[in-house]
C-alpha cells in the first residue's frame, strides 16, 4: 500500500490581487467623512451656500394661473394684482411648475405664498415656506433672476443719521 504524498508548495488563490488593504480602508473613510459633513450641513444649514446674507428687499407673492393661460403674480399680503403674465414666460413657468410640483407631492394646496427675498450680496431667491424648496435666481443668470427682481419694492433707503 502506497501512499501519495505532494512536496509542493500550496498555490495562491487564483483572480486574487495583491492591492493593498490600506488604500480601501482608506477609500472608504473619506467616502464616510464626506457622506457626514454633507449630512451635518444638511442638518443644521450652516453650508456655504446657506450663509445668512442681510435682506434688502422682500416680498410675499402668490402665483394662480388664470383661463386664458396667463399668470396672475398677486401681492401675498394685500392681495393686489401686481402683473398678469401673458404668453410664454418660460423661466417663470418652470420655476412655478418646480415648486407646485413639490407641493403636490406633499398635498399641500397653493394659498400660502411664496417668499421672494434680494440679499446684499446681490442673490435672488424664491423660498417655499410651506415646503422649505428654495430657488437660487441668480444660478439661472441675471436675466432670468431680474424677472422675478422685478417684484420686489425697491430697497429701503438706510436712516438718516440724527445729530
Amino acid at each position: 500500500m502506497s501512499t501519495l504524498t505532494s512536496t509542493a508548495a500550496p498555490a495562491k488563490p487564483v483572480g486574487r490581487d495583491n492591492f493593498p488593504r490600506w488604500v480601501l480602508l482608506l477609500a472608504g473613510g473619506i467616502l464616510a467623512f464626506s457622506l457626514i459633513s454633507v449630512g451635518l450641513v444638511r442638518l443644521t444649514g450652516n453650508g456655504p451656500d446657506q450663509l445668512a446674507a442681510s435682506t434688502v428687499a422682500e416680498r410675499m407673492l402668490r402665483f394662480e394661473d388664470g383661463p386664458n393661460g396667463s399668470v396672475a403674480v398677486i401681492d401675498g399680503i394685500t392681495g393686489e394684482t401686481v402683473e398678469l403674465l401673458r404668453g410664454e414666460q418660460g423661466f417663470v413657468r418652470g420655476v412655478l411648475r418646480a415648486l407646485a410640483r413639490e407641493r403636490r407631492s406633499r398635498e399641500l394646496g397653493s394659498q400660502q405664498p411664496f417668499r421672494l427675498t434680494a440679499h446684499a450680496d446681490g442673490r435672488v431667491m424664491l423660498f417655499d415656506p410651506a415646503t422649505g424648496s428654495r430657488v437660487d435666481l441668480e444660478s439661472f443668470g441675471p436675466t432670468n433672476a431680474a424677472v422675478f427682481a422685478r417684484y420686489l419694492p425697491p430697497p429701503a433707503a438706510a436712516p438718516a443719521a440724527r445729530p
